[in-house]
Protein backbone atom coordinates (compact mmCIF):
# COMPACT_ATOMS: atom_id res chain seq x y z
CA UNK A 1 0.00 0.00 0.00
CA UNK A 2 1.67 3.24 -1.11
CA UNK A 3 1.23 6.16 1.28
CA UNK A 4 -0.17 9.53 0.41
CA UNK A 5 3.31 11.07 0.15
CA UNK A 6 4.33 8.84 -2.76
CA UNK A 7 4.98 10.39 -6.17
CA UNK A 8 1.89 10.38 -8.38
CA UNK A 9 1.77 7.95 -11.25
CA UNK A 10 0.55 9.09 -14.69
CA UNK A 11 2.37 12.03 -16.25
CA UNK A 12 0.81 15.30 -15.14
CA UNK A 13 -1.27 13.73 -12.35
CA UNK A 14 -0.96 15.12 -8.84
CA UNK A 15 -2.86 12.23 -7.23
CA UNK A 16 -3.78 8.70 -8.23
CA UNK A 17 -5.81 5.90 -6.67
CA UNK A 18 -5.48 2.41 -8.10
CA UNK A 19 -7.52 -0.62 -7.04
CA UNK A 20 -8.32 0.79 -3.59
CA UNK A 21 -10.09 -1.67 -1.30
CA UNK A 22 -11.07 -0.76 2.26
CA UNK A 23 -12.51 -3.50 4.48
CA UNK A 24 -13.85 -2.54 7.92
CA UNK A 25 -13.95 -4.89 10.92
CA UNK A 26 -16.56 -7.55 10.26
CA UNK A 27 -15.38 -8.14 6.69
CA UNK A 28 -17.51 -5.55 4.84
CA UNK A 29 -15.78 -3.79 1.91
CA UNK A 30 -16.89 -0.15 1.97
CA UNK A 31 -14.61 0.65 -1.00
CA UNK A 32 -13.94 -2.10 -3.49
CA UNK A 33 -11.49 -1.69 -6.37
CA UNK A 34 -11.81 2.08 -6.92
CA UNK A 35 -9.41 3.89 -9.25
CA UNK A 36 -9.20 7.60 -10.11
CA UNK A 37 -6.69 10.17 -11.34
CA UNK A 38 -6.63 13.83 -10.25
CA UNK A 39 -4.90 16.27 -12.60
CA UNK A 40 -3.96 19.92 -12.15
CA UNK A 41 -6.76 22.35 -12.97
CA UNK A 42 -9.36 19.64 -13.40
CA UNK A 43 -12.38 18.64 -11.30
CA UNK A 44 -13.00 14.94 -10.68
CA UNK A 45 -16.43 14.29 -9.16
CA UNK A 46 -17.58 11.23 -7.21
CA UNK A 47 -21.36 10.82 -7.03
CA UNK A 48 -23.62 8.14 -5.61
CA UNK A 49 -26.07 7.33 -2.87
CA UNK A 50 -25.24 7.77 0.79
CA UNK A 51 -22.89 4.97 1.86
CA UNK A 52 -21.53 4.38 -1.63
CA UNK A 53 -17.91 4.98 -0.54
CA UNK A 54 -17.31 8.52 -1.81
CA UNK A 55 -15.99 10.03 1.43
CA UNK A 56 -13.80 7.00 2.22
CA UNK A 57 -12.24 7.32 -1.24
CA UNK A 58 -11.69 11.06 -0.81
CA UNK A 59 -10.13 10.66 2.64
CA UNK A 60 -7.74 8.05 1.24
CA UNK A 61 -5.96 10.93 -0.52
CA UNK A 62 -5.16 12.26 2.96
CA UNK A 63 -4.05 8.85 4.20
CA UNK A 64 -7.05 8.54 6.52
CA UNK A 65 -9.15 5.38 6.91
CA UNK A 66 -11.76 4.02 9.35
CA UNK A 67 -10.28 2.56 12.56
CA UNK A 68 -9.22 -1.07 12.14
CA UNK A 69 -9.72 -1.06 8.37
CA UNK A 70 -7.71 -3.37 6.10
CA UNK A 71 -6.51 -1.35 3.11
CA UNK A 72 -5.08 -2.66 -0.16
CA UNK A 73 -4.34 -0.95 -3.47
CA UNK A 74 -2.31 2.16 -4.24
CA UNK A 75 -2.77 5.79 -3.28
CA UNK A 76 -0.13 8.14 -4.66
CA UNK A 77 -0.03 11.90 -4.12
CA UNK A 78 2.66 14.18 -5.54
CA UNK A 79 4.67 16.23 -3.09
CA UNK A 80 2.53 18.92 -1.53
CA UNK A 81 -0.40 19.08 0.81
CA UNK A 82 -3.81 17.60 0.12
CA UNK A 83 -6.44 20.04 1.42
CA UNK A 84 -9.74 18.78 2.77
CA UNK A 85 -12.94 20.83 3.03
CA UNK A 86 -15.33 18.66 5.07
CA UNK A 87 -19.10 18.56 4.82
CA UNK A 88 -19.29 20.16 8.28
CA UNK A 89 -16.34 22.60 8.39
CA UNK A 90 -16.89 23.67 12.01
CA UNK A 91 -15.54 20.26 13.02
CA UNK A 92 -12.01 21.24 11.89
CA UNK A 93 -11.94 24.87 13.07
CA UNK A 94 -10.71 25.75 16.55
CA UNK A 95 -13.77 27.32 18.26
CA UNK A 96 -11.60 29.20 20.77
CA UNK A 97 -9.64 31.19 18.19
CA UNK A 98 -10.68 34.00 15.89
CA UNK A 99 -10.35 33.45 12.15
CA UNK A 100 -7.44 35.90 12.07
CA UNK A 101 -5.47 33.68 14.46
CA UNK A 102 -6.23 30.53 12.47
CA UNK A 103 -4.95 32.06 9.22
CA UNK A 104 -2.11 34.29 10.43
CA UNK A 105 -0.48 31.36 12.26
CA UNK A 106 -0.06 29.66 8.89
CA UNK A 107 1.04 32.78 7.04
CA UNK A 108 3.64 33.81 9.66
CA UNK A 109 5.40 30.45 9.38
CA UNK A 110 5.77 31.05 5.64
CA UNK A 111 7.48 34.45 5.91
CA UNK A 112 10.03 33.66 8.64
CA UNK A 113 12.96 34.17 6.27
CA UNK A 114 11.99 37.78 5.49
CA UNK A 115 13.38 40.75 7.42
CA UNK A 116 11.44 41.41 10.62
CA UNK A 117 9.86 44.64 9.33
CA UNK A 118 8.56 42.95 6.17
CA UNK A 119 7.05 39.90 7.84
CA UNK A 120 3.79 41.45 9.08
CA UNK A 121 2.85 42.98 5.73
CA UNK A 122 3.84 39.83 3.83
CA UNK A 123 1.71 37.65 6.14
CA UNK A 124 -1.22 40.06 5.79
CA UNK A 125 -0.93 39.94 1.99
CA UNK A 126 -0.90 36.13 1.97
CA UNK A 127 -3.99 35.95 4.18
CA UNK A 128 -5.91 38.46 2.06
CA UNK A 129 -4.96 36.63 -1.15
CA UNK A 130 -6.19 33.34 0.33
CA UNK A 131 -9.48 34.90 1.46
CA UNK A 132 -9.95 36.42 -1.99
CA UNK A 133 -9.22 33.12 -3.73
CA UNK A 134 -11.69 31.40 -1.37
CA UNK A 135 -14.35 33.94 -2.43
CA UNK A 136 -14.77 35.43 1.07
CA UNK A 137 -16.01 39.03 0.90
CA UNK A 138 -15.55 41.48 3.78
CA UNK A 139 -12.25 40.01 5.01
CA UNK A 140 -11.84 42.39 7.97
CA UNK A 141 -15.23 41.41 9.40
CA UNK A 142 -14.58 37.68 8.86
CA UNK A 143 -11.11 37.81 10.42
CA UNK A 144 -12.50 39.38 13.61
CA UNK A 145 -15.03 36.59 14.22
CA UNK A 146 -14.90 33.20 15.90
CA UNK A 147 -15.94 30.19 13.77
CA UNK A 148 -19.33 29.84 15.50
CA UNK A 149 -20.15 33.42 14.46
CA UNK A 150 -19.87 32.50 10.78
CA UNK A 151 -22.45 30.81 8.59
CA UNK A 152 -21.73 27.30 7.31
CA UNK A 153 -20.74 28.71 3.91
CA UNK A 154 -18.31 31.17 5.50
CA UNK A 155 -16.78 28.43 7.66
CA UNK A 156 -16.29 26.32 4.57
CA UNK A 157 -14.45 29.12 2.77
CA UNK A 158 -12.21 29.72 5.80
CA UNK A 159 -11.18 26.04 5.69
CA UNK A 160 -10.50 26.39 1.97
CA UNK A 161 -8.43 29.53 2.64
CA UNK A 162 -6.34 27.49 5.12
CA UNK A 163 -5.69 24.84 2.46
CA UNK A 164 -4.72 27.49 -0.10
CA UNK A 165 -2.37 29.17 2.37
CA UNK A 166 -0.69 25.83 3.01
CA UNK A 167 -0.10 25.38 -0.73
CA UNK A 168 -2.41 22.45 -1.39
CA UNK A 169 -2.01 20.88 -4.84
CA UNK A 170 -5.14 18.76 -4.39
CA UNK A 171 -8.35 19.86 -2.65
CA UNK A 172 -10.96 17.29 -1.63
CA UNK A 173 -14.33 19.06 -1.30
CA UNK A 174 -16.84 16.88 0.57
CA UNK A 175 -20.45 17.95 -0.10
CA UNK A 176 -19.52 21.64 -0.34
CA UNK A 177 -23.10 22.79 -1.05
CA UNK A 178 -24.64 20.98 1.93
CA UNK A 179 -27.10 23.23 3.77
CA UNK A 180 -26.54 26.14 1.37
CA UNK A 181 -29.18 28.30 -0.30
CA UNK A 182 -29.15 28.67 -4.13
CA UNK A 183 -27.23 31.97 -4.03
CA UNK A 184 -24.52 30.47 -1.82
CA UNK A 185 -24.38 27.38 -4.03
CA UNK A 186 -23.55 29.63 -6.96
CA UNK A 187 -20.71 31.18 -4.93
CA UNK A 188 -19.42 27.72 -4.02
CA UNK A 189 -19.36 26.74 -7.70
CA UNK A 190 -17.48 29.94 -8.56
CA UNK A 191 -15.06 29.34 -5.69
CA UNK A 192 -14.20 25.77 -6.78
CA UNK A 193 -13.88 26.86 -10.41
CA UNK A 194 -11.44 29.57 -9.29
CA UNK A 195 -9.41 27.01 -7.34
CA UNK A 196 -9.18 24.79 -10.43
CA UNK A 197 -8.10 27.75 -12.56
CA UNK A 198 -5.11 28.15 -10.23
CA UNK A 199 -3.92 24.72 -11.39
CA UNK A 200 -5.11 22.86 -8.29
CA UNK A 201 -6.74 19.46 -8.72
CA UNK A 202 -10.22 19.32 -7.18
CA UNK A 203 -11.83 16.04 -6.07
CA UNK A 204 -15.52 16.80 -5.57
CA UNK A 205 -17.67 14.45 -3.47
CA UNK A 206 -21.27 15.49 -3.97
CA UNK A 207 -24.95 14.60 -4.18
CA UNK A 208 -25.59 17.94 -5.89
CA UNK A 209 -25.95 16.80 -9.49
CA UNK A 210 -26.38 20.36 -10.79
CA UNK A 211 -23.03 21.33 -9.24
CA UNK A 212 -21.35 18.22 -10.64
CA UNK A 213 -22.72 18.81 -14.12
CA UNK A 214 -21.56 22.44 -14.09
CA UNK A 215 -18.05 21.89 -12.71
CA UNK A 216 -16.75 18.38 -13.31
CA UNK A 217 -14.36 17.37 -16.05
CA UNK A 218 -14.81 13.70 -15.13
CA UNK A 219 -17.58 11.94 -13.16
CA UNK A 220 -17.32 8.62 -11.31
CA UNK A 221 -20.64 7.08 -10.27
CA UNK A 222 -20.32 4.87 -7.18
CA UNK A 223 -22.58 2.24 -5.69
CA UNK A 224 -21.83 -0.04 -2.72
CA UNK A 225 -18.13 0.80 -2.81
CA UNK A 226 -17.61 0.25 -6.55
CA UNK A 227 -17.34 2.58 -9.54
CA UNK A 228 -20.21 1.49 -11.78
CA UNK A 229 -19.99 4.28 -14.35
CA UNK A 230 -17.43 6.84 -15.46
CA UNK A 231 -17.15 9.58 -18.07
CA UNK A 232 -17.45 13.27 -18.81
CA UNK A 233 -20.65 15.02 -17.66
CA UNK A 234 -21.85 14.97 -21.26
CA UNK A 235 -21.31 11.22 -21.46
CA UNK A 236 -22.97 10.57 -18.08
CA UNK A 237 -26.03 12.72 -18.72
CA UNK A 238 -26.51 12.12 -22.44
CA UNK A 239 -24.94 8.72 -23.02
CA UNK A 240 -27.44 6.26 -24.58
CA UNK A 241 -26.08 3.20 -22.76
CA UNK A 242 -25.41 4.03 -19.17
CA UNK A 243 -25.44 1.77 -16.13
CA UNK A 244 -28.93 1.17 -14.72
CA UNK A 245 -27.96 2.74 -11.37
CA UNK A 246 -26.74 5.91 -13.15
CA UNK A 247 -30.07 6.24 -14.95
CA UNK A 248 -31.99 5.75 -11.70
CA UNK A 249 -29.87 8.33 -9.86
CA UNK A 250 -30.25 10.94 -12.60
CA UNK A 251 -33.97 10.34 -13.06
CA UNK A 252 -34.58 10.65 -9.32
CA UNK A 253 -32.71 13.94 -9.20
CA UNK A 254 -34.68 15.36 -12.12
CA UNK A 255 -38.07 14.32 -10.74
CA UNK A 256 -37.41 15.04 -7.06
CA UNK A 257 -39.19 18.38 -6.84
CA UNK A 258 -42.28 16.93 -8.49
CA UNK A 259 -42.28 13.87 -6.20
CA UNK A 260 -41.76 15.87 -3.00
CA UNK A 261 -44.44 18.38 -3.88
CA UNK A 262 -47.04 15.71 -4.53
CA UNK A 263 -49.85 14.81 -2.17
CA UNK A 264 -52.79 16.58 -0.62
CA UNK A 265 -52.95 19.15 2.12
CA UNK A 266 -54.73 17.42 4.96
CA UNK A 267 -55.80 20.64 6.62
CA UNK A 268 -53.01 20.66 9.23
CA UNK A 269 -52.12 24.17 10.19
CA UNK A 270 -55.67 25.51 10.07
CA UNK A 271 -55.76 28.79 12.04
CA UNK A 272 -58.49 27.65 14.44
CA UNK A 273 -56.24 25.02 16.07
CA UNK A 274 -54.21 26.08 19.13
CA UNK A 275 -50.42 25.80 18.70
CA UNK A 276 -48.46 23.16 20.56
CA UNK A 277 -45.31 25.31 20.40
CA UNK A 278 -45.18 29.07 19.99
CA UNK A 279 -42.55 31.80 20.06
CA UNK A 280 -43.61 35.40 20.63
CA UNK A 281 -41.45 38.47 19.92
CA UNK A 282 -38.24 36.46 19.87
CA UNK A 283 -35.01 38.51 19.65
CA UNK A 284 -31.86 36.40 19.87
CA UNK A 285 -28.24 37.41 20.34
CA UNK A 286 -24.73 36.04 19.88
CA UNK A 287 -21.81 37.50 21.87
CA UNK A 288 -20.72 40.60 19.98
CA UNK A 289 -23.52 40.15 17.43
CA UNK A 290 -26.84 41.40 18.84
CA UNK A 291 -30.09 40.95 16.97
CA UNK A 292 -29.36 37.67 15.16
CA UNK A 293 -33.16 37.27 15.29
CA UNK A 294 -35.36 40.35 15.57
CA UNK A 295 -38.91 40.27 16.91
CA UNK A 296 -39.78 36.88 15.39
CA UNK A 297 -43.10 35.21 16.16
CA UNK A 298 -43.62 31.59 15.15
CA UNK A 299 -45.94 28.69 15.95
CA UNK A 300 -46.53 25.05 15.05
CA UNK A 301 -49.69 23.06 15.67
CA UNK A 302 -50.12 19.34 16.46
CA UNK A 303 -49.72 17.27 13.30
CA UNK A 304 -48.60 20.29 11.26
CA UNK A 305 -45.49 20.43 9.06
CA UNK A 306 -43.94 23.91 8.89
CA UNK A 307 -40.87 24.73 6.79
CA UNK A 308 -38.53 27.50 7.96
CA UNK A 309 -36.71 28.64 4.84
CA UNK A 310 -34.20 31.34 4.00
CA UNK A 311 -30.64 31.95 2.83
CA UNK A 312 -27.53 30.78 4.67
CA UNK A 313 -26.89 32.93 7.75
CA UNK A 314 -30.47 34.26 7.86
CA UNK A 315 -31.19 33.04 11.40
CA UNK A 316 -33.12 29.84 10.63
CA UNK A 317 -30.97 27.60 12.80
CA UNK A 318 -30.86 30.14 15.63
CA UNK A 319 -34.68 30.15 15.66
CA UNK A 320 -34.78 26.35 15.89
CA UNK A 321 -32.18 26.32 18.65
CA UNK A 322 -34.13 28.90 20.67
CA UNK A 323 -37.26 26.72 20.42
CA UNK A 324 -35.30 23.67 21.60
CA UNK A 325 -33.52 25.44 24.48
CA UNK A 326 -30.12 25.22 22.81
CA UNK A 327 -29.71 28.99 22.48
CA UNK A 328 -30.89 30.66 25.72
CA UNK A 329 -29.64 34.16 24.84
CA UNK A 330 -32.93 35.65 23.68
CA UNK A 331 -35.70 38.02 24.70
CA UNK A 332 -39.34 37.05 24.27
CA UNK A 333 -41.10 33.84 25.23
CA UNK A 334 -41.41 30.26 23.95
CA UNK A 335 -44.44 28.30 25.13
CA UNK A 336 -45.44 24.62 25.07
CA UNK A 337 -49.23 24.18 25.17
CA UNK A 338 -49.45 27.78 26.33
CA UNK A 339 -47.03 27.36 29.28
CA UNK A 340 -43.65 29.19 29.11
CA UNK A 341 -40.62 26.96 28.53
CA UNK A 342 -37.33 27.65 30.33
CA UNK A 343 -34.89 29.30 27.93
CA UNK A 344 -32.08 26.84 28.64
CA UNK A 345 -32.19 23.13 27.93
CA UNK A 346 -30.52 22.55 31.31
CA UNK A 347 -33.48 24.05 33.16
CA UNK A 348 -36.15 22.03 31.35
CA UNK A 349 -37.71 19.03 33.06
CA UNK A 350 -37.77 15.53 31.61
CA UNK A 351 -41.26 15.94 30.11
CA UNK A 352 -40.28 19.26 28.51
CA UNK A 353 -37.09 17.75 27.10
CA UNK A 354 -39.04 14.86 25.59
CA UNK A 355 -41.72 17.17 24.16
CA UNK A 356 -39.35 19.25 21.98
CA UNK A 357 -36.69 17.23 20.17
CA UNK A 358 -34.00 18.65 17.86
CA UNK A 359 -32.24 16.74 15.08
CA UNK A 360 -28.94 18.32 14.05
CA UNK A 361 -27.66 18.82 10.51
CA UNK A 362 -24.36 17.16 11.45
CA UNK A 363 -25.64 13.81 12.71
CA UNK A 364 -22.11 12.44 13.13
CA UNK A 365 -21.15 15.12 15.66
CA UNK A 366 -24.25 14.26 17.72
CA UNK A 367 -23.17 10.64 18.39
CA UNK A 368 -20.49 9.18 20.66
CA UNK A 369 -18.03 7.44 18.35
CA UNK A 370 -17.19 4.78 20.97
CA UNK A 371 -20.67 3.32 21.60
CA UNK A 372 -23.04 1.34 19.43
CA UNK A 373 -25.77 3.11 17.52
CA UNK A 374 -28.47 0.93 19.09
CA UNK A 375 -27.37 1.77 22.63
CA UNK A 376 -27.34 5.50 21.93
CA UNK A 377 -30.76 5.48 20.28
CA UNK A 378 -32.30 3.38 23.06
CA UNK A 379 -30.88 5.67 25.75
CA UNK A 380 -33.43 8.35 24.83
CA UNK A 381 -36.30 6.12 25.98
CA UNK A 382 -34.40 5.25 29.17
CA UNK A 383 -33.61 8.85 30.12
CA UNK A 384 -36.75 10.65 28.97
CA UNK A 385 -39.46 8.00 29.31
CA UNK A 386 -38.11 5.85 32.15
CA UNK A 387 -38.08 2.58 30.19
CA UNK A 388 -35.82 -0.28 31.23
CA UNK A 389 -32.82 -0.96 29.02
CA UNK A 390 -34.20 -4.16 27.46
CA UNK A 391 -37.58 -2.60 26.63
CA UNK A 392 -35.89 0.53 25.27
CA UNK A 393 -33.60 -1.49 22.99
CA UNK A 394 -36.52 -3.57 21.70
CA UNK A 395 -38.46 -0.42 20.82
CA UNK A 396 -35.35 1.14 19.29
CA UNK A 397 -34.75 -1.91 17.08
CA UNK A 398 -38.32 -1.77 15.78
CA UNK A 399 -38.13 1.95 15.00
CA UNK A 400 -34.71 1.67 13.37
CA UNK A 401 -35.95 -1.23 11.24
CA UNK A 402 -38.86 0.94 10.10
CA UNK A 403 -36.24 3.44 8.95
CA UNK A 404 -34.36 0.81 6.98
CA UNK A 405 -31.63 0.14 9.55
CA UNK A 406 -31.50 -3.55 10.46
CA UNK A 407 -29.37 -5.43 12.96
CA UNK A 408 -26.39 -5.31 10.57
CA UNK A 409 -26.38 -1.51 11.03
CA UNK A 410 -27.48 -0.90 14.60
CA UNK A 411 -24.76 -2.94 16.27
CA UNK A 412 -22.06 -0.81 14.66
CA UNK A 413 -20.42 2.34 15.92
CA UNK A 414 -21.38 5.64 14.26
CA UNK A 415 -18.15 5.85 12.24
CA UNK A 416 -19.13 2.67 10.40
CA UNK A 417 -22.41 4.12 9.08
CA UNK A 418 -22.86 6.42 6.11
CA UNK A 419 -24.17 9.96 6.53
CA UNK A 420 -27.66 8.95 5.41
CA UNK A 421 -27.75 5.92 7.70
CA UNK A 422 -26.60 8.00 10.64
CA UNK A 423 -29.18 10.69 9.90
CA UNK A 424 -31.93 8.07 10.07
CA UNK A 425 -30.53 6.86 13.38
CA UNK A 426 -30.57 10.44 14.69
CA UNK A 427 -34.23 10.76 13.70
CA UNK A 428 -35.04 7.47 15.42
CA UNK A 429 -33.31 8.65 18.58
CA UNK A 430 -35.41 11.83 18.66
CA UNK A 431 -38.64 10.01 17.84
CA UNK A 432 -38.07 7.51 20.64
CA UNK A 433 -38.76 10.37 23.07
CA UNK A 434 -42.29 10.55 21.55
CA UNK A 435 -41.99 14.31 21.08
CA UNK A 436 -44.83 16.78 20.69
CA UNK A 437 -42.63 18.78 18.28
CA UNK A 438 -39.73 17.55 16.15
CA UNK A 439 -37.30 20.19 14.86
CA UNK A 440 -35.17 19.00 11.93
CA UNK A 441 -32.26 21.26 10.96
CA UNK A 442 -31.24 20.62 7.34
CA UNK A 443 -31.54 16.87 7.92
CA UNK A 444 -31.72 16.13 4.18
CA UNK A 445 -28.70 18.24 3.25
CA UNK A 446 -25.85 16.27 1.75
CA UNK A 447 -28.03 13.25 1.00
CA UNK A 448 -28.66 11.83 -2.43
CA UNK A 449 -32.10 12.28 -3.97
CA UNK A 450 -33.25 8.73 -3.19
CA UNK A 451 -32.26 8.86 0.48
CA UNK A 452 -33.64 12.40 0.82
CA UNK A 453 -37.02 11.37 -0.51
CA UNK A 454 -37.12 8.34 1.79
CA UNK A 455 -36.47 10.45 4.90
CA UNK A 456 -39.06 13.06 3.93
CA UNK A 457 -41.66 10.41 3.13
CA UNK A 458 -41.04 8.89 6.55
CA UNK A 459 -41.32 12.24 8.35
CA UNK A 460 -44.53 13.28 6.63
CA UNK A 461 -46.06 9.85 7.33
CA UNK A 462 -45.24 10.23 11.03
CA UNK A 463 -46.85 13.67 11.13
CA UNK A 464 -50.04 12.36 9.57
CA UNK A 465 -50.41 9.54 12.10
CA UNK A 466 -52.98 10.09 14.88
CA UNK A 467 -51.24 11.98 17.65
CA UNK A 468 -48.25 12.64 15.40
CA UNK A 469 -45.81 15.41 16.32
CA UNK A 470 -45.68 18.88 14.88
CA UNK A 471 -42.74 19.04 12.47
CA UNK A 472 -40.44 22.02 11.89
CA UNK A 473 -38.24 21.59 8.79
CA UNK A 474 -35.37 24.09 8.73
CA UNK A 475 -34.18 24.11 5.15
CA UNK A 476 -32.78 26.15 2.29
CA UNK A 477 -34.10 23.65 -0.25
CA UNK A 478 -37.35 24.40 -2.09
CA UNK A 479 -37.99 20.72 -2.83
CA UNK A 480 -37.76 19.88 0.88
CA UNK A 481 -39.96 22.84 1.84
CA UNK A 482 -42.57 21.57 -0.64
CA UNK A 483 -43.64 18.81 1.76
CA UNK A 484 -44.75 21.38 4.33
CA UNK A 485 -48.26 22.73 4.64
CA UNK A 486 -46.85 26.15 5.53
CA UNK A 487 -43.55 27.93 4.93
CA UNK A 488 -42.05 30.72 7.06
CA UNK A 489 -39.33 32.71 5.27
CA UNK A 490 -36.54 34.18 7.43
CA UNK A 491 -34.12 36.75 6.04
CA UNK A 492 -31.58 38.85 7.94
CA UNK A 493 -33.07 37.72 11.24
CA UNK A 494 -36.67 38.69 10.47
CA UNK A 495 -39.72 36.86 9.17
CA UNK A 496 -40.11 38.19 5.63
CA UNK A 497 -43.02 36.09 4.49
CA UNK A 498 -45.40 33.23 5.18
CA UNK A 499 -47.04 30.97 2.65
CA UNK A 500 -49.49 28.08 2.86
CA UNK A 501 -49.38 25.32 0.26
CA UNK A 502 -52.68 25.28 -1.60
CA UNK A 503 -54.79 22.17 -1.11
CA UNK A 504 -53.96 19.48 -3.63
CA UNK A 505 -50.72 21.16 -4.71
Amino acid sequence: MNGPESPAGPEGAVAEVRGLRVVVPGGRAIVDGVSLTARPGRVTALVGASGSGKTTTGLALLGEYPPGARVTGEVRVAQGLTGYVPQHPASVLNPARRVSGLLYDIARRQVRELPRRARREAARARVRDALRDAQLPGPDEVLARYPHQLSGGQQQRVVLAQALLLGARVVVADEPTTGQDPRTKERVAAQLAAVARRGIAVVLLSHDLDLVRALADEVLVMREGKVVDQGTPEEIWAGPRRHAWTRELLQEGESEAEVLGAGEDDGAGAPDRPPVLEARSLTAHHPGAPGVLRDVSFSVQPGECVAVAGPSGSGKTTLGRCLAGLHPAYDGVVTLDGAPLPRSLRRRGRAELAAVQYVFQDARAAFDEHRSVLGQVARTAVRLRGLGRAAAEEEARALLARMGLGAEHTGRRPGELSGGELQRAALARALLARPRVLICDEVTSGLDALTRRGILDLLTALVREPGGPGLVLITHDTATAAVAGRTVVVEAGRVRGRAARPPGS
